[in-house]
């Protein structure tokens, strides 16, 4: 299992009225540059947010929702650091409750 941290918010606010394409592609360009590896991804539909345990954030997140989602906390911190209108928290994945988040990416 691994630890994700999330921020969730309405998918129009994160992907429309929020210019993250260009924050995405720089932090792309800073990993490659220190040849990292992508520990950040977006989630059009978060399956995780279906989880028992992440009932109450779901209720307080328009729908539909959207997701960013990351392996360090402090880029999920960044972000609502940046943002308004978000929630944020971690949830461990794979369990018998949360599919892990990735599952449904499809590579590039």
């Amino acid at each position: 299992m691994k630890t994700y941290y999330y921020l969730v918010a309405s998918r129009k606010f994160l992907f429309e009225d929020e210019p993250l394409e260009e924050v995405f592609r720089e932090r792309k360009r800073n990993y490659q540059e220190r040849e990292k590896e992508i520990d950040f991804w977006s989630i059009d539909s978060p399956a995780f947010l279906d989880a028992p345990e992440l009932a109450e954030v779901k209720a307080k997140c328009p729908q539909p929702a959207g997701a960013i989602v990351s392996l360090d906390p402090s880029f999920i911190t960044w972000l609502k650091l940046r943002l308004e209108y978000v929630l944020t928290g971690e949830f461990e994945a794979p369990s018998e409750t949360i599919p892990d988040p990735l599952a449904s990416l499809v590579s590039a």
